[in-house]
């Protein structure tokens, strides 16, 4: 694989900005952590080199002086919403990262749960990690938020908010998924903090957009496709051209939010410290792009992923018809089609020659590999047989799995466990190769080659189950799958 970020570089520079950030400030400095702490798998896709726990490794240099604020939106406790590349929700997403912290040594203070207006499951879920011992508090929905700065800033906005109380110098801001309120809480943070007498900070941490590469940059477009969802929009930042003559790319909230910034900095410091939301940021990753044309492939490739996406969940019930259609105007932004992704062309080929569903794999090394859904297997079980042999040279025509096998595992599927689907999965067809390993050495073979799908990429005509959509997020395989059930055979004249 081509690498296009230098990681190490990185780490170096990020650190060290960080620190000389929170020796501007005095008693202590809450951090806005955004996109994912750790497991930060967007900005591994389309940053070639960035390994997902960056952000975390810098954090665990600073462990000693740093406590964790987990933020999570009531409005997203009620709807159920769903970490897409984790597939679990969000309210479970924030158990598990407080177990990642705590087994790193990091201290967990308490969860936030924000947006409250008086929603009985946000009420339900408070008691439950009360249950657990988890210290939690609530901040509530502020009419006319983030533009009635006078209300904000007072004892009916803010004010109303409980006080989460810290100890330590460094207090971290992170949660599961954008738009769940994390800089309002750090905001909310210094208002409180400001009554009692203590002077506070703010700074952002936030990956994306990358503020020094142009807006129609395919990793700044990228980003607007991740986050469809809540309509997020890259902007040139006007306050920073303004006070600075120069072009700095932001996003739509944090721009709106700034004047609520400044004001509440006025009160605290007099003045405010920051001129513009790009610098309250400390994101240093655009200096570390060491190939920025690896970058914009990558990133291409992750606007098709969700353009498709958005399809699935449309087709689902799970996403808006101006969700799409804003996935659609990011591809054309990017001057791009789905033929741009290959293994969905080699998909679709097939499936015009053969009318069966199919999928299709483009491995790391740029070899691509199709294959069609069969009586015994599905078309992505095929495909993982058919990539496996592949990489371990075993000839296609090879077996793995005795069909005298495959055929009692179908009939436990359907008419002991009550099943309508007979064909194996690929987490099914992973056991049965594993099964036999003890007697086949061309299966031990074909699994030692498992860490050499990291990377690739597939597409499949028909969208797939949970099950084998988590099996290939397990083994690292970029997937999109066309918005359809099931492929009816096309039965020629």
């Amino acid at each position: 694989m081509k690498y296009g970020f230098d990681n190490e570089k990185y780490l170096k520079i990020q650190s060290e900005h960080i620190k000389e950030r929170i020796a501007k400030f005095g008693d202590k400095l809450y951090m806005e952590f955004g996109g994912k702490l750790f497991d930060d798998y967007h900005a591994s896709r389309v940053l070639p080199g960035f390994e997902p726990d960056s952000k975390l490794k810098m954090l665990m240099q600073l462990k000693d002086d740093v406590e964790i604020i987990i933020v999570i939106s009531a409005v997203d406790i009620e709807k159920n919403k769903v970490r897409s590349d984790l597939g679990i929700t969000y309210d479970m997403d924030v158990l598990r990262l407080r177990d990642e912290f705590l087994e790193r040594g990091l201290s967990v203070n308490s969860v936030v749960i924000t947006h409250c207006n008086g929603q009985s499951s946000a009420e339900a879920y408070r008691k439950r990690l009360e249950k657990m011992g988890i210290k939690v508090y609530y901040h509530y929905t502020i009419e006319g938020y983030p533009n009635n700065v006078a209300l904000i800033d007072s004892e009916e906005g803010f004010g109303k908010n409980d006080y989460v109380q810290t100890s330590k110098p460094l207090v971290v801001v992170t949660a599961p998924g954008p738009g769940s309120g994390k800089m309002a809480v750090c905001l909310s943070q210094l208002y409180q903090e400001n009554r009692r007498g203590i002077k506070a900070g703010y700074a952002k941490f936030e990956t994306f957009p990358i503020w020094n590469i142009p807006l129609s940059h395919p990793l700044n477009i990228a980003y607007e496709a991740a986050t469809a969802d809540l309509d997020d929009v890259n902007m040139i930042d006007p306050f920073h051209l303004d006070a600075y003559g120069t072009l700095a790319i932001n996003y739509n909230r944090d721009i709106e939010i700034f004047p609520v910034m400044n004001a509440l900095f006025d009160d605290i410091y007099g003045s405010s410290p920051y001129k513009s939301p790009t610098d309250m940021g400390v994101n240093m990753i655009g200096y570390c792009i060491s190939d920025d044309e690896v970058c914009c492939e990558a990133s291409k490739q992750e606007i098709i992923r969700r353009y498709y996406t958005a399809l699935c969940s449309f087709a689902d019930g799970k996403a808006t018809e101006a969700e799409v259609n804003k996935n659609a105007l990011l591809l054309k932004r990017a001057k791009i089609t789905t033929s741009d992704r290959k293994c969905t062309v080699v998909a679709k080929e097939r499936l015009e020659k053969c009318g069966e569903a199919t999928a299709a794999i483009e491995l790391p090394d740029g070899t691509l590999i199709s294959a069609q859904t069969s009586p015994l297997l599905g078309p992505s079980a095929a495909l993982l047989l058919n990539a496996l042999k592949h990489l371990a040279g075993i000839a296609h025509n090879v077996k793995l799995i005795p069909k005298q096998m495959i055929a009692p595992i179908q009939k436990t599927k359907v008419t002991y466990l009550h099943g309508h689907n007979p064909r194996l999965h690929t987490d099914e067809v992973l056991v049965a190769i594993s099964m036999m390993t003890p007697i086949d050495e061309n299966c031990t073979l074909a699994l030692d080659q498992l860490p050499n799908l990291k990377g690739a990429q597939v597409h499949s005509t028909v969208m797939l189950s949970e099950v084998d959509r988590k099996t290939f997020s397990k083994l690292g395989i970029g997937l999109t799958c066309d918005p359809v059930r099931k492929i009816k055979k096309q039965v020629k004249e």
